[in-house]
């Protein structure tokens, strides 16, 4: 069926580049650098993650910037030009100011095609969360529902989508400045990995800090099962960066707990990535419950 309406969204999504393809979401991708060079987040079509969480573990040092205004004109003019609308599902508001070059992309493209319409959700998530609402309101896309009923769905349910990560090693959110050098040092002596969760004003809070690896693993699944999550609604995914084998545990886990449930493994990307390190482990799903303050 032909839509009068684009379903867009951007690669800090960690959509799988698989499922992208097979459902053909156009995807805006999103810039970073490593050892000076320039690229764009295309979901895994051309990175090799192992590679790439490699290079970090030898030194390398990621950086993440944002799209211009220019950038997104780019992406979104030939739709509206083509006579269609648009629905674009961003990632967070709280965690770049990228999505603010969106909403002058959007000011101005209106003022060009006035009989359009161009919805933007921001979804006050980033990475697996954002993938889960994705696929849920792409599937209602899919089934020929409006744009509105779409955006109205991601913008009632989106507090419910949430993640568990933890990471591996501390010196990565000591770079990025999330926690501070002394924390850092006392949680290695101290084998500490602190849970990250993403919380209801869309930023990426620290919460618990759990003595071990193994023990990491398990709390995040037990959280997890806290808030309710419906396997029958959506999916649950487990985010790797370059870590299959405990990715592999905690889907074990999970499966104890919730026989039958539909469990996806993929890549924590190289932007989320750059800042979490190798290691790095992220449990996300749609639960009953939303998200904590």
């Amino acid at each position: 069926m032909e839509m009068e309406y684009v379903f867009m969204t951007d690669s800090d999504s960690d959509l799988p580049y698989h499922l992208k393809t097979k459902y053909d979401i156009p995807v805006v991708y999103m810039p970073y650098a490593l050892n000076g060079k320039e690229y764009f987040d295309d979901l895994g079509q051309t990175l090799d993650y192992k590679s790439y969480y490699d290079a970090m573990r030898n030194g390398a040092n990621p950086v993440t910037s944002a799209l211009n205004e220019e950038s997104y004109l780019e992406y979104f003019e030939p739709i509206l030009e083509s006579g269609k609308d648009l629905l674009f599902v961003a990632f967070s508001s709280k965690l770049s100011c990228t999505l603010q070059a969106v909403y002058s992309a959007r000011e101005k493209l209106l003022a060009r095609y006035p009989g359009r319409t161009f919805t933007v959700v921001d979804t006050l998530s980033i990475s697996g969360p954002m993938t889960l609402l994705v696929l849920k309101a792409h599937e209602m896309y899919r089934a020929g529902k409006p744009m509105a009923e779409v955006a109205r769905w991601l913008e009632e349910n989106k507090l419910r989508a949430q993640a568990y990560f933890t990471v591996d090693d501390l010196k990565y959110l000591k770079r990025g400045g999330r926690i501070s050098g002394a924390a850092a040092t006392v949680g290695t002596m101290l084998d500490l990995k602190p849970i990250i969760v993403e919380a209801s004003d869309g930023t990426l809070q620290a919460g618990e800090k759990i003595r071990g690896r193994k023990k990491a693993l398990a709390y995040i699944v037990d959280e997890m099962m806290k808030a309710e999550p419906d396997p029958a609604e959506s999916p649950l995914l487990i985010l790797n960066a370059d870590a299959p084998e405990d990715a592999e545990r905690v889907k074990a886990n999970i499966e104890q707990k919730m026989p039958g449930a539909d469990v996806m493994i993929e890549h924590v990307g190289p932007v989320i990535g750059a800042h979490a390190g190798p290691g790095t482990i992220a449990l996300c799903f749609i639960g009953k419950n939303t998200r904590k303050p």
